[in-house]
């Protein structure tokens, strides 16, 4: 019985966790998109500097996670994530 309080116990840490870091995470995405958009919407050609911006996120991605050998499931995600924070920078940008 003490197994199972034990697990159960941590389960619900790492539930805790794991919502404390999504939250963290929401945040720094928020922040740094509308600072992305900012800075992108100052250049002469906002939508170029969007491409440049995305274009070295998935560059640098690549570099890391083929070096470091990571686990193709955070790849992924980390990828998906910069299209996501892509489209969220062009939908304020002037063409």
């Amino acid at each position: 019985m003490a197994d199972n309080t034990n697990t159960n116990a941590a389960i619900a840490d790492m539930k805790r966790e794991i919502a404390e870091l999504s939250g963290l995470s929401l945040a720094t995405g928020v922040i740094l998109t509308q600072l992305l958009q900012k800075i992108a919407s100052r250049e002469m050609n906002p939508q170029a500097s969007a491409t440049t911006i995305v274009n070295n996120a998935r560059a640098a991605i690549e570099s890391f996670t083929s070096k470091a050998g990571s686990d193709p499931v955070m790849k992924a995600r980390a990828l998906d994530a910069v299209k996501q924070y892509e489209d969220q920078i062009r939908s304020v940008l002037r063409d």
